[in-house]
């Protein structure tokens, strides 16, 4: 231990491309906190022994991201109501006593963006997810508590998103199925799959997107991803990616790690790339 600043990072594979640190640092300098943040990768058998190693140099806190949230939520010592729902951890907590908490600011960072900065409404709605991974364990539960008339989360193993949806039946209409089986139909489809980090574009048919008024990409890039290009193609007329849940995951986990809140609106307007190199019309 020692008296320099505080140590968080975020842990993930891959993680390189993550801006997690640049939004953190400005985070810590719009208010006053004495602390870094950087990139931890992990080999995809060593999420333990890495996670391990930085709390016992010191690290205060850390971030997941892929593939290691529901690894995260089996290793906390507790769990916040909302991760124990989710089975999924984005947010690991060293206590003072030195136990290790899980939270996930999944849900909320997205809720926030969706609702609060872009004006989209859940309630009332028919919303497609895409994908069935940690993310979406942490977005559901919340999207579900907004009352939205339907809920179909579909995934390439349909397996994995019917145990999801399973899990979730009690907080409202919810169901799942393959990525073949999609109808359409849909006013917001959510897309969680992780092959646009690739630059890949899920195979997908296009009834998914066929009539959707909007279309929300938790991938994030400089450029409008392959989804939203393929929401573009389809006459989708609002998209946006997730660079704004992002921030607001992250400003939720900060809270949790130092006490204060960021102003996130003006993390986004430095960050993010021009508006006319981007979608953001959700």
């Amino acid at each position: 231990m020692t008296d320099g600043p505080d140590r968080y990072a975020v842990i993930g594979n891959p993680v390189d491309h993550s801006r997690s640190p640049a939004i953190h640092a400005v985070f810590a300098e719009q208010t006053g906190q004495r602390m870094t943040y950087t990139r931890l990768p992990a080999a995809e058998n060593a999420f333990t022994a890495t996670v391990e190693r930085f709390f016992a140099d010191g690290g205060r806190g850390l971030n997941v991201t892929l593939p290691f949230k529901q690894a995260a939520a089996a290793y906390a010592a507790t769990l916040s109501a909302r991760a124990e729902r989710a089975g999924a951890v984005n947010t690991l907590i060293r206590c003072d006593d030195g136990r290790i908490h899980g939270d996930n600011t999944d849900g909320v960072g997205l809720l926030r963006d969706l609702t609060d900065r872009l004006g989209t409404p859940i309630r009332g709605r028919r919303v497609l997810v895409l994908g069935a991974g940690g993310a979406v364990r942490g977005v559901v539960p919340v999207l579900l508590e907004q009352g939205p008339t339907h809920l179909h989360i579909a995934n390439r193993t349909a397996e994995r998103a019917e145990a999801i949806a399973a899990d979730f039946t009690d907080l409202g209409p919810v169901d799942a199925g393959g990525l073949a089986d999609i109808g359409g139909g849909w006013d917001l489809v959510i897309n969680a799959i992780s092959a646009g980090l690739a630059g890949r574009m899920p195979d997908l048919p296009t009834a998914a997107i066929t009539g959707a008024p909007a279309a929300y990409d938790m991938i994030y890039a400089d450029a409008p991803t392959p989804f939203l290009r393929w929401a573009a193609r389809h006459g989708v007329a609002r998209r946006c990616d997730g660079f704004g849940m992002l921030v607001e995951q992250a400003a939720e986990s900060f809270h949790l790690w130092r006490g204060v809140r960021p102003d996130t609106r003006a993390v986004i307007a430095a960050l993010h790339p021009a508006p006319q190199s981007r979608d953001d019309t959700v």
